[in-house]
């Protein structure tokens, strides 16, 4: 039996979606509440177990039974609280008898973005284990997320301080395609750390002009500032300028990256993710 952690997060969702229709998945959320599986198109689904990564106690017997894990990622949150999370669901994954665990991380490029540490020190803790067997998907920043970074204002300038850097942006789409192929063959993949950064990277120039917009990047500070501004809780403002600061400086346009996306999609070209972007930021 396979388990999906994370179904109400939006790579979940597009996981659960894509498994309708077979009785050996199983959807995780952190309520007992079925209504996940209830949703257009999962109406073979045999419903959802709560998995709630901050009552580590349920955890051993929301695991019962699976054979294959596949660990949504649970990022939102200082360092501390997000690897306790992910420390207590491997932990049980291990007492449950869980077999083989697939993990969304971070891309191996990302190293200097505020929300690494708990990514990398989630694949050493599955590296650790003596029992289970593990693979990492190295998940790109999605390209939906320029959406959120690049956004015009309303005199439709794009003032995100991107700099001249440019993202290998990919599409959630397409990580969650790659997430299944994965988690439903997981044997073929044991012990595989896979890349997964977009082919075309994208700078804030080419995503104005793509919106008809004009590229106008601020400062750092005045991102930072906005960002804290905006309501936003403590640990995301370092997020929100670490990712800024990384694509603007250069570590995030897939230089030296190898992707595996491709090959995992079945040889497939990845979605556009300058398509993608547009399409984001239209629908708001």
């Amino acid at each position: 039996m396979l388990l999906v952690t994370g179904v109400s997060g939006a790579l979940g969702s597009l996981v659960a979606d894509r498994l309708a229709g077979r009785a050996d998945v199983v959807l995780g959320t952190r309520t007992a509440d079925t209504a996940g599986a209830a949703r257009p198109g999962r109406a073979g689904l045999p419903g959802t177990r709560r998995v709630d990564f901050d009552a580590p106690e349920t955890l051993p017997e929301a695991f019962a039974g699976v054979d294959t894990l596949l660990l949504v990622s649970a990022g939102y949150g200082e360092d501390d609280t997000v690897a306790a999370r992910h420390g207590a669901a491997i932990s049980a994954a291990e007492q449950a008898g869980v077999r083989h665990v697939v993990y969304t991380s971070l891309s191996g490029d990302g190293d200097h973005l505020a929300y690494a540490l708990a990514h990398r020190w989630t694949e050493r803790r599955l590296r650790l284990s003596r029992t289970l067997d593990w693979t990492i998907l190295r998940n790109g920043l999605y390209a939906e997320l320029l959406a959120q970074l690049a956004a015009p204002d309303a005199e439709n300038r794009i003032t995100g301080p991107l700099g001249e850097g440019q993202l290998a942006a990919v599409a959630r789409e397409d990580l969650a395609d790659v997430a299944v192929a994965v988690a439903t063959d997981p044997a073929a993949h044991r012990g595989r750390v896979y890349e997964l950064v977009g082919e075309r990277p994208l700078g804030g120039a080419e995503l104005a002009e793509a919106l008809g917009a004009t590229y106008a990047p601020g400062t750092l500070a005045d991102a930072r500032t906005a960002v804290a501004a905006s309501g936003a809780v403590p640990f995301q403002v370092p997020m929100v300028a670490s990712t800024y600061s990384a694509i603007a400086h250069g570590f995030l346009d897939g230089t030296g990256v190898e992707s595996d996306l491709r090959a995992l999609l079945g040889g497939r070209e990845p979605l556009d993710a300058l398509d993608v972007f547009v399409k984001a930021v239209r629908e708001g």
